[in-house]
């Protein structure tokens, strides 16, 4: 760090400043957890990668208040469920998702539709039974899997 201004040095002395240390070599990324180059791992547990994932849940705030929700179902239950939905549509077109993906999602399980078909209501009600909770994680990707890449509208 330079020295400041108003601090007195002896006279016919130069004032200190940094100099970078010598460099000791090369750096290369062999952590135990890299990925190699190539396509992300897939199959069973591993969900669908994408980017920024997390912006999924702010983006079903928004729908929060228009889901037509039949007795029984609980809103917390039905986001998570939807927004894995909506995170695999994401991964299928290799970006971070959109509001697009969440209505999508909302859609095909009929909770944005007070007309939904009795069969949708009947399924959709034994999927979405505790899919919100911290071991829910089985039940979200059981949902995403569901839905046929088809479905999502995938190219």
């Amino acid at each position: 760090m330079a020295q400041p201004p108003y601090v007195p040095h002896a006279p016919g002395k130069a004032a200190r400043h940094y100099s970078s240390p010598p460099q000791r070599g090369g750096w290369r990324a062999e952590r135990p957890g890299e990925l190699p180059e190539g396509p992300l791992p897939a199959g069973e547990g591993f969900g669908h990668q994408g980017p920024d994932q997390g912006y999924a849940l702010r983006l079903a705030r928004g729908f929060a208040s228009q889901l037509q929700l039949q007795a029984g179902e609980k809103r917390g239950d039905v986001i998570a469920g939807c927004v894995m939905v909506a995170l695999k549509r994401a991964s299928l077109f290799g970006r971070a998702p959109v509001s697009e993906d969440l209505q999508v999602a909302f859609d095909h399980w009929g909770y944005l539709d007070a007309g939904a078909p009795i069969e949708l209501l009947a399924t959709r009600r034994a999927l979405f039974a505790g899919p919100g909770g911290p071991a829910g994680y089985p039940n979200r990707c059981r949902i995403a899997d569901e839905v046929s890449p088809e479905a999502l509208g995938a190219p």
